[in-house]
């Protein structure tokens, strides 16, 4: 391997007000999406024995902390965010085996290795779920069950408790024939979502969590963690169900309200937050964890951050890298103004100058590549100028860069033209 040496910034730079001041503050984070990074069975599919592979590539880079997107076993309807079991490894990456030696070899190179984490929802081929399908079951309430509108034909238009649309398209409610209700999704109608408001939900989530960290990764990256608080009526109603004391909001052209604002950042999101460091980090060391932020403002985002508040480490937010889309739909583009960005980016760093910190990041698995889609990628050399300069303008802000595979060579997007 190479001799890498980086430069050290001093506390007064790269502190989030904790002291001593955290290690995860001088570090540089690369994501990995299994799947397109390396495969060694020739399936076509990357695996977990291909990242092992490419350690000390990934080693000689510079990079810190290795963040893998899901791995857990599932039925691939979301690409692994429909999780099926937590405490196994989809056949398509590995095995566990397959896990502990990358974790065994990640670690003798200087390597941490955290873990996406989804517990927002889980697939309906969960056991939760399923057990959750019969009233009698002690999982009857693990997830948003309702039943349908007064005087409607359950399982028909117009019955669903109320008219929340989801992320994916359509209700955010699928009727359950076996249990005769609805339960709540707000991506796939395969995602259900789980209820933290029920304690043996968040107990369950905190072992399996705690499991892994017993088994040596590093942390995790948190789900749309920020939508696990639902914001409900003064009887434990959602908005817009029949009596709720709360507006589900405008309806829009497809027929739906918004969700989001009644599901991001709800009334107990710091409370959850913080029984989660006590249940599985506190007493812990050499551990981070980063939450991605839907609905969080950069103001929000230094109080959750704030290390006196014993919450996240880290939160992704999104209005930096919606400059160029309008406030209806990410895919309803515009042109990109760099002022726009210069101004949001100036308001994230602003709001945790004090205390708190920040993610810094251009690309991920949800955003197109930096050098297409803001850069200029018509001819090489103007793709490398690009990369060369976003590159320094994510790594020079006050924050924890977060880098998407091959991100680090100038990646472009792939040019398609058909969905076939």
């Amino acid at each position: 391997m190479t001799d890498f040496n980086r430069s050290v910034l001093p506390d007064a730079v790269r502190s989030n007000g904790a002291t001593p001041n955290p290690w995860w503050a001088n570090a540089v984070v690369y994501q990995i999406y299994p799947r397109s990074f390396q495969d060694t069975n020739g399936d076509g599919i990357g695996d977990l024995k291909g990242i092992t592979s490419r350690l000390d590539y990934l080693a000689d880079l510079g990079v810190d902390v290795l963040w893998l997107s899901p791995v857990y076993r599932s039925p691939q309807d979301d690409n692994g965010y429909d999780i099926s079991d937590y405490q196994d490894i989809d056949p398509l990456f590995g095995t566990l085996e397959d896990m502990d030696e990358l974790l065994a070899e990640a670690h003798k190179r200087g390597l941490k290795i955290v873990m996406d984490l989804v517990v927002n929802h889980t697939s309906d081929e969960h056991a939760w779920f399923q057990a959750s399908r019969d009233k009698n079951d002690p999982h009857a309430d693990w997830y948003w069950w309702r039943p349908a509108r007064p005087g409607h034909e359950p399982g028909t238009p117009g019955a669903e408790p109320n008219r929340w649309g989801s992320y994916f398209g359509g209700s955010a409610w699928q009727y359950d024939p076996k249990r005769g209700e609805y339960y709540l999704h707000q991506f796939s109608r395969k995602q259900p979502d789980l209820n933290w408001e029920n304690p043996e939900v968040r107990k369950a989530v905190y072992r399996m969590m705690n499991w892994w960290m017993d088994r040596g990764i590093d942390g995790f990256r948190m789900d749309v963690i920020t939508l696990i608080s639902k914001h409900l009526d003064s009887h434990g109603r959602l908005p817009g169900e029949v009596d709720s004391e709360l507006s589900e909001g405008e309806i829009g052209e497809e027929g739906y309200t918004n969700a989001s604002p009644f599901c991001s950042d709800g009334p107990r999101l710091d409370e959850f937050l913080a029984e989660m460091r006590r249940e599985v980090f506190e007493g812990r060391e050499g551990y981070m964890n980063v939450g991605e932020a839907p609905g969080i403002t950069p103001e929000r985002n230094e109080f959750i951050t704030n290390p006196a508040h014993k919450e996240l480490d880290m939160l992704f937010l999104f209005d930096h890298v919606s400059v160029d889309q309008s406030p209806e739909s990410k895919w309803d583009t515009h042109a990109f103004v760099p002022k726009k960005l210069q101004d949001r980016m100036s308001r994230q760093q602003e709001a945790v100058r004090n205390a708190g910190w920040a993610s810094l990041f251009f690309c991920n698995h949800d955003q197109p590549r930096v050098v297409s889609r803001w850069g200029n990628d018509s001819d090489r050399e103007s793709r490398e100028l690009s990369a060369k300069a976003f590159g320094m303008l994510l790594h020079m802000h006050r924050g924890t860069p977060y880098i998407y595979e091959g991100e680090e060579l100038g990646m472009t997007n792939a040019h398609f033209t058909s969905l076939d």
